[in-house]
Formats: structure tokens, sequence, C-alpha cells
């Protein structure tokens, strides 16, 4: 069974792939019963200064075996906005 370092590592690896988009960071990571659930930070459009990055957060699902099963665009946001997290 892979860590969760290599699972995470994958994940990157195969969003990459499904979008075009370079990962920037993992933001959320949860085992489900049926695999996990994950956000991932995609970099969608790189400017200068970085600070004006466009990022966006993908919802990724997976199975048990670490294969994404959906991913889903949540938001898209500059590298500097800041947004509360609800409560």
């Amino acid at each position: 069974m892979a860590t969760t370092l290599e699972l995470i590592r994958n994940v990157k690896t195969q969003v990459q792939e499904l979008t075009g988009f370079a990962a920037d960071s993992v933001s959320e990571f949860n085992a489900t019963e049926l695999g996990w659930e994950m956000t991932v930070n995609l970099l969608e459009l790189k400017r200068i200064p970085s600070s004006t990055d466009l990022l966006a957060a993908y919802r990724i699902t997976l199975d048990k075996d670490g294969n994404v099963t959906g991913y889903h665009r949540s938001r898209r946001y500059l590298r500097d906005q800041v947004m509360e997290d609800a409560p």
C-alpha cells in the first residue's frame, strides 16, 4: 500500500495530465468509504508578479487504489486573494 505522500504525489501527476495545469499544493485530504477525497490547487495562469497568479481549487475523488475517479473545479482565485473559511 502506498504511503500518504506517495498517494498525493501520484494524484498531483494524474490531475496535471488530465487538466494540463501544474499542481501547486494540496489543501485538503480525507479518507472515505470508497477511497479518498482531496482538494488540489492548480496553477491555471502564471503571471508577473506571482501574487497575481490565477489558481483554482479542484475537488478530486479517488478509488482505494489512488486512481482519479472524478474531479470538479470548485473555485478560482488570485494567489494573493484572502478567503475566509466557512464556519
